[in-house]
């Protein structure tokens, strides 16, 4: 079946001349043409991410036409506004991919907002709410490699598509032919016939007005002094970082020259990861020269923000997304009961793969913890929940380990711009009573106990990859282990199924929540190792939360139980 689609595209008359070259290359190549055409990227909740290039399981633009196809038609359906937001990133294509996709809308007699340049997943999807659009586009592919691209689509609250939702658009996706089945019209007739039009500066300047609305302090950077090292990684963060930090005070800031501008093959970091080392090295070296107080890097599309702080022997250190999320949150609650804006029964929303500090933090100012399946979406739920009740203003954060922070319910997925701002506020805080980050994290670990987390990546790439997962995750789930790094493991809670296993026991209770391939070992001494298929890239994540009476044991049980995890993918 594959060689056939194959054929059909080898005979077609493409468009992109570049698909063509890539198509006659692989001519006899069965390996490679297996893998571009013997599935098809699948349209999820996440949307589309895949490699570019050509055939059904890479990113093209006869993919993006066939996605927003299967949009359009469930988007015709829903009646509203009849209008799509589309928002793009600095990666190869993007800008072309936003206008396949503003075209085929257009064809369908559906309406379009465009961004005019590209900004980053907040900016979408602040405009799906401020036009009141039946669904949002964002092209990205986030933080994976240069070669990949995606296509993220979001409902008409800003969030990322339902469960319910994207399974229509993606049965419908299903009835398109790739090649011809989508409906198309150029882009300067959509302009002209009134179908798309550019996103307003009204939108532009709300958006920024409603990030710096989320000060806890207002007016503190004005004084506070910072000096500042910024890399946008050659993404989208650029215009409204830089834009949001001048408005609040913030002017000493030094951009990564090599990593300032938009460049979708990241020549200098191909990871473009502000989780990565490597994708923060040029930003660390011009810190350390220009004796910055802090480091700041956002990723392509700007929804993470990672940071490095400055130690009292001038090096720099990698501050993690657990203890940015940690000290975010100490930071909103102490300020806002210190300046009475602390809301009437107020919510904080994280990841269950998110340090377990964060809900001791959370009970001791009396905040409600909500714990959510992995992916913002989830964090998006609750606050549309809070919403729906009209207590939205009940909602003070929400973060993810990986980086992901959001402080208001202005939008509906992680803003790295918000967090670089918040980031900065509370640095000047606390610099101002000659206090470091890293003693204000250890005057926590004192208080609350002592925790270690590491995140663990196992990549399992081509086709055969989706198997090799689904294989390990059957196996741990059919055979838990009885311990982990020699300590015994006390529950296994499997949210695919809703079981809580008790070894010897079996099942006993349900999970709260339900419905995600995640399993979570609980462990006697209080830890947790956690294991799940990234919904994005093609690998399995190992979450290791260690807790110890220490930071020494807490480190020891951490390096022991990824030891284990490791051991597991040399199994794999």
């Amino acid at each position: 079946m594959y060689m056939e689609d194959y054929q059909r595209w080898c005979s077609a008359s493409l468009e992109d001349p570049a698909l063509t070259r890539e198509l006659k290359e692989i001519a006899g190549q069965e390996d490679q043409i297996k893998e571009r055409f013997a599935v098809a990227l699948k349209f999820g909740t996440a949307g589309l991410r895949g490699i570019l290039g050509a055939g059904s399981n890479r990113m093209n633009i006869y993919v993006v036409r066939q996605a927003t196809q299967g949009l359009a038609n469930w988007v015709k359906t829903q009646g509203g506004s009849q209008l799509v937001a589309i928002s793009y990133d600095s990666r190869i294509n993007s800008d072309v991919f936003a206008k396949e996709a503003a075209c085929v809308l257009a064809a369908n007699g559906i309406k379009v907002r465009i961004y005019d340049a590209l900004m980053p997943v907040p900016a979408l999807s602040f405009a799906t709410r401020y036009y009141h659009a039946n669904a949002g586009i964002m092209i990205t592919a986030s933080h994976n490699p240069a070669k990949y691209n995606g296509y993220k689509a979001y409902g008409p609250d800003g969030c990322q598509m339902t469960d319910d939702a994207a399974a229509v658009v993606y049965a419908q996706i299903q009835k398109t032919d790739i090649l011809t089945g989508a409906a198309w019209m150029p882009f300067e007739e959509g302009k002209a016939k009134g179908l798309i039009a550019y996103v307003g500066e009204d939108c532009k300047e709300a958006l920024y007005d409603a990030i710096k609305s989320r000060s806890v302090r207002p007016g503190l950077c004005r004084t506070a002094g910072l000096k500042l090292v910024y890399s946008p990684l050659n993404g989208s963060g650029l215009v409204p970082v830089t834009r949001v930090l001048h408005d609040i005070g913030i002017t000493d800031i030094t951009i990564v020259p090599e990593q300032e501008y938009p460049d979708g093959n990241f020549p200098t970091c191909p990871y473009p990861n502000p989780e990565i080392f490597e994708a923060l090295r040029l930003g660390l070296e011009l810190a350390e020269k220009s004796g910055a107080d802090l480091m700041l890097a956002t990723d392509p599309d700007a929804d993470r923000v990672g940071i490095a702080i400055r130690c009292p022997d001038g090096t720099y250190e990698l501050v993690s997304g657990n203890e940015v999320g940690v000290l975010l949150l100490d930071y909103i609650c102490q300020g806002r009961i210190e300046k009475g804006t602390m809301p009437k029964n107020p919510v904080t929303v994280k990841s269950l793969v998110s340090t377990p500090l964060a809900d001791k933090v959370a009970a001791h100012y009396g905040v409600e913890m909500r714990n959510v399946l992995t992916g913002f979406k989830w964090i998006g739920d609750q606050i549309a929940r809070l919403e729906a009740a009209g207590e939205v203003d009940r909602f003070i954060l929400g973060f993810e380990e990986s980086y992901g922070y959001l402080s208001g319910s202005y939008v509906r997925d992680k803003d790295g711009v918000d967090g670089a701002f918040l980031i900065c506020e509370m640095f000047g805080y606390y610099a101002a009573r000659g206090i470091s980050l890293w003693e204000k994290l250890g005057q926590l670990y004192k208080k609350y106990g002592f925790y270690c987390e590491e995140t663990l990546n196992l990549f399992m790439y081509g086709v055969d990859g989706l198997g090799e997962m689904r294989a390990l995750m059957a196996s741990l789930r059919q055979t838990p282990p009885a311990e982990v790094g020699g300590t015994p493991v006390t529950r296994v809670r499997d949210y695919q199924t809703g079981d809580v296993v008790i070894p010897g026991l079996g099942v006993v209770e349900k999970t709260p929540i339900v419905g995600s391939n995640v399993l979570f070992f609980e462990l006697s001494d209080g830890s947790a190792l956690v294991v799940r298929p990234s919904g994005t890239e093609p690998k399995i994540k190992m979450y290791v939360l260690a807790r110890g009476a220490s930071a020494e044991e807490a480190k020891a049980r951490k390096d022991r139980y990824a030891a284990y995890a490791r051991s597991l993918a040399e199994k794999k």
